[in-house]
């Protein structure tokens, strides 16, 4: 193993999806919210910084193309799973279907194409990423980091708000004196939320269509000889 600055960078990476969720252990939120967010989009920009390097370079490595999907996947269903927690904080009925669903497809997703991958051994080649897997992470990334501002925003009305008469409250969202930009918080969260969860539906939908894709080019390598 060659620790090359792309191969540094991607463990790096690797080592930052669970640290998303110890952000939410040792931080209240909002600030637990930003601070995950920037995390988030630094592990995103790594992602795209450590490839470029490797090619510019000439570093690729085995070590590298093995890694590399591996932080990706990390990064993404532990910080799904983080979210659709936290979408049921403040439900009565529990978490959001909305993000539930979506996060569902993704994950499982994740799961079957890695059983496929170590099962194929040797062949597994013949699963490469495509360019349609690249932008159905690139969806997911920024789906994620897009919901991760509607817990900013969602904790910054809740600070706010706290103590405030609730007819003040309705008083304000009805039009009234906003000296603490209520309305614009509320209406932050909601297009950040109705945002997130439009990419992560569209990232569900690239994600069954990619895994779709992989399990035809495995069917060849699952059939049993005769």
């Amino acid at each position: 193993m060659t620790w090359t600055i792309p191969n540094i960078l991607t463990t790096l990476r690797l080592l930052a999806a669970p640290s998303v969720v110890l952000l939410f252990l040792y931080f209240t939120r909002p600030w637990a919210d930003w601070f995950a967010l920037l995390l988030f989009i630094g592990a995103a920009v790594t992602d795209w910084i450590d490839g470029y390097l490797a090619r510019t370079w000439k570093q690729e490595t085995k070590f590298g193309a093995m890694l590399d999907p591996i932080a990706d996947k990390a990064m993404v269903v532990i910080a799904l799973v983080l979210i659709a927690g936290l979408s049921g904080t403040h439900r009565p009925d529990g978490m959001d279907p909305w993000i539930l669903l979506p996060a569902t497809v993704i994950i499982f997703r994740e799961v079957f194409v890695s059983g496929l991958r170590e099962f194929l051994g040797d062949t597994a080649g013949t699963l490469k990423v495509t360019k349609l897997a690249k932008w159905k992470t690139t969806a997911q990334m920024v789906a994620i980091g897009v919901l991760f501002g509607t817990g900013i925003f969602q904790h910054m009305f809740i600070e706010r708000t706290v103590g405030m008469d609730a007819g003040v409250i309705a008083e304000i969202m009805g039009g009234g004196d906003d000296p603490l930009n209520l309305r614009l918080i509320q209406q932050a969260y909601w297009s950040t939320w109705w945002i997130g969860v439009g990419l992560l539906w569209v990232a569900a939908a690239l994600t069954l269509i990619t895994g779709l894709d992989y399990f035809r080019k495995a069917l060849p390598f699952l059939k049993d000889e005769r």
